[in-house]
Order: C-alpha cells, then sequence, then structure tokens
C-alpha cells in the first residue's frame, strides 16, 4: 500500500476534529482520504494510516462505520476500514484490513519480542530437566520427543537450536493485529501477535505471547483471561477468567471457567475447566472438568480426570521432582490420588487412594483399586465395558480442529499395534506371575502393585479376545481390498509382507503410533543434519504417520509367524477360515459383554430416585421418559448393528475362501 504526506487542509480538518501531533509530517495516508473518520486521535511517531470511512462487519453481525475515535496512537501502520474506538494507546503494531478495537486499554510493543516463541517452560517434571520451548507450530509429537529424549542431549540441542532460529526469525518491534481481529472491552495486551480473525472480549491481561487465528478456525479469547507467556493456536479458547502462565495452547483446545495453568502444554482438543494444572504434558483429548482437580507433574492423552483427582510430586525430600505417566485412554475415578512416580497402562481405569508408587504399563485395559490401604491390579477387565469402547467411538467424532493444517498427528485407532504388544507382555507376565506363585498366596506383587493370584489365569481370557480380533481386523481388511473372486495364490501375495523393515517395537508420541525403528531414524537424521529445519522434522513425522497401515500389516506377519505358527507366504485356504471364525466369535463375544455391561445403566439399581411420589409403576414409567428403553438407546442400537455387520461380513468373506485350494 502506498502512502503520502498530509496536506495543510488535512492537517487543518484533523486539528479541527480534535486530533493532535507533535510531527504531522510523520503522519502518511494512502489515496483516497478522507478526515471525516477521524476524530479525537492523538498520533505520536510515524503512523501510517489505510482507507477509513467504510464499514466492517462485527462478530454479533453489526455493522459499524470504521474510523479512529478517542485513541492514543503511537508509530503504528493502519490498513483499510479499521475501526479504532476508545483506545487509550495502541503502540507499535500493524494492523491489518478490517480490524476492530474498541475500549481497549492499551495494545503496545515496548521492546523487541519474538511473542512468546522460543520461551521456555518446565514441563512434566516440576523441579526441571524437562524444559520446552514453545512456539506457534509445535506439535504434540516434536513436544514428546524434547520431553522425553533428554537421555539425548544432542538430539535435544539440535531441536532447540532449529526452535530458537525459527523464533529469531520472528522477533520484531512490531506487532501484528491480523485482518478481520476483533478486540473489544479488554485491559492490557503487550507484545501479542494476533492472527487473522481472533477476537479478544473482556480480557484482563494478555502479555508475551501469540493467538494463531485463521478465519476458518478463528481463536477466542474472553473475560477476565490472564495470560502471560503462552502460544495460543487456531480454534482454540480460553474463557471465563482462567490464569494461564507459560503455556502452549493447542489446535481446537478449551480452557475455562476459572482454570489455572503454569508450565504446561495442551494439545488437540484437549478440555480444562474449574481445576487446575501445574507442569502437566495434556496429549490430545486430555479432559478436566471438575473443581478440586489437581493434574501436576504428569503425562496424559486420551484422558478423562474425574473430580477431585489428585497426584502428589513431592515427598519433602529433594522438592516436587516426580513425575507420573497415564498412557492413552486412561481414567481416573472421583478422588482417585496418584503418589508419582507411576506409570498406568492404557485405557486403565484409576479408583481409591493409592499411596504407592507403581507401574502398569504391561497391563492395558486393567482397574486399579484400593483394598485396605493396598493398591490392587485386575487386568483386562476395562476391555468390555460400555465406557471404553463410547470413548474409543467418540474421539474421532469430537474432533473440533477447523484448520486446514492439523499440526498433531492422531491416530485413533483402538486395538493398534502398540496396545497388542503390551497384551502380549501381559500374556506373558501373567502366566509367568501363575507358574510361580503358591496356591496359598493371596495376591502377588509385580513392579509396585498386587494382583490377585486368581486373576492371574481368568483375565488371560480377555487379552487373548483383544489379539484375536485385533489379527482377523488386519487380516480382513486386506482382503476387502481384493476385487473380484482372488485364488489363494493372489491372497497370498497381497498377504504378503511390503519392503519396509518389519517393526520389533511400536510407540505412542502422544497420539502417533509409530514403530520404533521409524522415530529411531528420524531421530538420527536430526543429530546428523539431514533433518535441519523444523519443516523438514514435521514433514519426516508425517511419513511416518501416513505409512502406519502398510508397518502394521508388515508387524501383523511377523505376529502370526511367531506366535501362531502361521506363514501368510504359504497360508492355506483352512487357515483363513480359522483366523476368520474365530474374529468374528470373539468380536461378537466382547459385543455381547459390552451390551451386558450398558443392560446395567437400564436396571433397578440405575432408577432408584425416579418416580420420586410414586410406586413401582410410576418409577418405571419416570424412568423411561427420562432415560428411554435399552432397545432406543443410541449405543446399544450401534453395537447391535456392529453384531449383524460382523455376522455378513465373516459369511461373506467365508463363502469367497471356501473351496479355494492350498
Amino acid at each position: 500500500m502506498s502512502h503520502r504526506p498530509l496536506n495543510n487542509s488535512e492537517i487543518t480538518a484533523l486539528q479541527n476534529q480534535g486530533c493532535f501531533s507533535s510531527d504531522w509530517s510523520k503522519i502518511e495516508v494512502s489515496d483516497p482520504f478522507s478526515t471525516d473518520a477521524i476524530h479525537q486521535v492523538r498520533f505520536i511517531g510515524t503512523v501510517k494510516l489505510g482507507k477509513l470511512g467504510g464499514t466492517v462487519m462485527t462478530s454479533k453481525g453489526e455493522t459499524r462505520t470504521t474510523g479512529l475515535f478517542n485513541c492514543k496512537i503511537d508509530t503504528c501502520e493502519i490498513g483499510n476500514d479499521v475501526l479504532l474506538d476508545n483506545v487509550q494507546l495502541v503502540k507499535n503494531y500493524r494492523i491489518m484490513d478490517g480490524v476492530i478495537i474498541e475500549q481497549v486499554h492499551s495494545i503496545s510493543v515496548n521492546a523487541s519480542s519474538s511473542f512468546g516463541n522460543g520461551f521456555e517452560i518446565e514441563v512434566l517434571n516440576e523441579g526441571g530437566g524437562r524444559e520446552l520451548k514453545i512456539f506457534n507450530k509445535l506439535t504434540a509429537q516434536l513436544a514428546y520427543i524434547l520431553v522425553s529424549y533428554r537421555h539425548d542431549p544432542g538430539l535435544i540441542a539440535s531441536i532447540n537450536g532449529m526452535i530458537d532460529d525459527y523464533s529469531a526469525k520472528l522477533s520484531s518491534g512490531t506487532g501484528t493485529i491480523g485482518a478481520g481481529a476483533e478486540i473489544s472491552n479488554t485491559g492490557t495486551i503487550s507484545e501479542v501477535n494476533i492472527g487473522e480473525y481472533a477476537s479478544i472480549c473482556g480480557a484482563a491481561l494478555l502479555k508475551n505471547g501469540t493467538i494463531v487465528s485463521k478465519q476458518e478456525a478463528p481463536a477466542y479469547v474472553g473475560t477476565n483471561v490472564i495470560a502471560r507467556n503462552f502460544i495460543m493456536l487456531s480454534g482454540s479458547k480460553i474463557d471465563g477468567g482462567a490464569l494461564v502462565d507459560k503455556c502452549f495452547v493447542g489446535q481446537g483446545v478449551e480452557i475455562g471457567k476459572q482454570f489455572s495453568a503454569e508450565n504446561s502444554v495442551f494439545f488437540a482438543n484437549s478440555e480444562a475447566f474449574h481445576g487446575e494444572a501445574v507442569s502437566i504434558f495434556a496429549g490430545p483429548y486430555t479432559v478436566t472438568h471438575h473443581k478440586s482437580s489437581l493434574l501436576i507433574a504428569g503425562m496424559y492423552s486420551f484422558y478423562n480426570a474425574g473430580s477431585g483427582t489428585n497426584q502428589s510430586n513431592h515427598m519433602y525430600k529433594l522438592g516436587p521432582v516426580h513425575q507420573g505417566i497415564l498412557e492413552r485412554g486412561s481414567k481416573t475415578g472421583s478422588f482417585a490420588y496418584l503418589l508419582w512416580p507411576c506409570r498406568i497402562g492404557a485405557y486403565s481405569v484409576v479408583m481409591g487412594k493409592n499411596l504407592a508408587s507403581f507401574d502398569t504399563s504391561d497391563f492395558p485395559f486393567s482397574y486399579i483399586n484400593v483394598d485396605h490401604e493396598r493398591s490392587i491390579l485386575t487386568p483386562g477387565m476395562n476391555l468390555f465395558t460400555v465406557g471404553t469402547r463410547r470413548d474409543s467411538e467418540k474421539w474421532p467424532l469430537r474432533d473440533k480442529r477447523k484448520d486446514p493444517v492439523k499440526l498433531d498427528l492422531i491416530n485413533f485407532e483402538f486395538l493398534s499395534p502398540y496396545i497388542i504388544q503390551k497384551v502380549f507382555t501381559a500374556l506373558d507376565v501373567l502366566q509367568e506371575l501363575y507358574d510361580k506363585a503358591s496356591k496359598k498366596q493371596e495376591t502377588v506383587f509385580y513392579k509396585g502393585i498386587r494382583i490377585k493370584r486368581l486373576m492371574l489365569k481368568s483375565t488371560r481370557k480377555f487379552y487373548n479376545m483383544a489379539v484375536n480380533i485385533f489379527l482377523g481386523d488386519q487380516v480382513i481388511s486386506r482382503l476387502q481390498k481384493m476385487e473380484g473372486s482372488p485364488d489363494m495364490e493372489s491372497i497370498r501375495k497381497e498377504l504378503s509382507p511390503g519392503k519396509r523393515t518389519i517393526p520389533e517395537k511400536w510407540l505412542d508420541l502422544s497420539g502417533m503410533i509409530a514403530s520404533e525403528q521409524a522415530i529411531q531414524q528420524l531421530l538420527a537424521d536430526i543429530t546428523s543434519g539431514n533433518l535441519n529445519t523444523l519443516e523438514k522434522i514435521a514433514a519426516g513425522l508425517e511419513e511416518i504417520h501416513v505409512s502406519y497401515e502398510d508397518e502394521v500389516w508388515n508387524w501383523t506377519t511377523r505376529i502370526l509367524d511367531e506366535r501362531f505358527d502361521l506363514d501368510v507366504k504359504q497360508i492355506t485356504a483352512d487357515q483363513l477360515l480359522e483366523l476368520i471364525t474365530r474374529w468374528e466369535s470373539e468380536t461378537i463375544k466382547l459385543d455381547k459383554m459390552i451390551l451386558g455391561d450398558a443392560a446395567k445403566e437400564f436396571d433397578n439399581s440405575s432408577k432408584i430416585g425416579f418416580g420420586v411420589d410414586g410406586n413401582e409403576e410410576v418409577r418405571d414409567l419416570d424412568f423411561e421418559a427420562v432415560r428411554g428403553v435399552p432397545d432406543e438407546n443410541k449405543f446399544i442400537k450401534g453395537i447391535k448393528e456392529e453384531i449383524i455387520q460382523t455376522e455378513l461380513k465373516a459369511a461373506e468373506l467365508k463363502e469367497k475362501i471356501q473351496g479355494l485350494q492350498g
């Protein structure tokens, strides 16, 4: 946009409209220019103005005439059709087209700033040692590597150097307010870059940060929010008096209702209300909704914190230096307490006050409760609960990210190889513990927690069920890709592993499932300098994420060979039929177990409190009016339909395979 100096008549007109500048030669305007929309403005330093006097639409759908009214502008460049009304100070900002700023105390950049990029926070371990430099393109996966791989100082130094270089490029003495942004009824904003179409309404203080926002995914900062040293990404919302200090807020995240957070990161679709977070690594879909819940020094993903959930990282010796991990899909019940350090296996439920440190990562789908002040592990029992199934189905449907570029790489697969490798470990450990345990023992002790001896054998069937379903899912997905009526030769060719190295171990990088070999190669490429920019690292992670399906199948062929003595290159029709039959049986069995668990929600104990002033008939009618009947429940209907589809799919595949030679 080209600008010119004011002429004498324009200066006179502005002075007559209550405007002032100590040096009018530093005020430049673009053509066409009119003084009509500028009143009671104090200009300081160099100010460049775009076209004013047109109209702009507010987020509430109201039409406003653009212009500058009752404000102080110090060294700014203002775009076309901008409205500044009752702004005590705006200093050192580039304000893009269509911005609305009303009733604001001050928006200023007072020194060169990187706007929160490169700011180092003490995440996961409150005592330090896992510092993370936040920036406006940070992903859950890169953060996981930086926080978890401190044993490799060369790697950490390489990535941190890239973040420093990137942040330096963003450093400036001038801030930016993106096109279409709206700021109203707000206190002080200092050293904050604000993205396009962001909305800031009623915030108390924003200092040293970046708000990434896009028209497709606007960011929102609401009433009484105080945020310092922060990065906030597109589609996120901080509202309701939240206190955010030294934090990263990822895409689609919501924080509000007086929530307090410091030295913490929140990745895609996390929600944090009412409670408190200190030095937490909240991976995708971490949810805490309740007052009196304290999350501290923990790593989570796909996690739901019950009311009053609490963790302790301080043993009053060397300070708050302890940390813990709840693997994906875990939950804590009301007033559940964990004494760090602990590690909880995936999709587990923790209940009660646990006063010992333990590691249950070998046992996914478990219950952890307390009996006579002793923590007890019950393996595998959370596999067939309604809650686990509902969670696995709802997460993909609740992805609130509208930004075309989704930064966090999320794998929603329920029975992934990461989980199944742990299931195999659980089966082996349970068998070993069973073989060694005396029949006189009530419990056995494993990695800090007790398991009832009688559960060592009986719970193995649930893990075997998960294995059979996983293997069947993988085989059937390959078979369904084949068109027409294939013969055994073409089936064997389709089932044969590809040329990729067959994975040995799987990792969960805060929502992304990847083979250890692929990640180690990526890290080696970073250390060697082959991947020397943040963009190249992001592309490398994306490539690993995209290759997941092929790597899973290659790993599945190894499992079939090593654990079931089944070579897919020589597989027979009978072996295929056996796999499909076992898959069908176990899938339907699991679904029926889930239906049984769901039925408890409609039994008489669930009707307590209904029909408050009537007899049993009134109680039943009241319950039905409020909760409905099982056959009309959406979730139950979905499980029943799944059983039908499982039977149909199995029958179709069996029909294709039966009669094939070999």
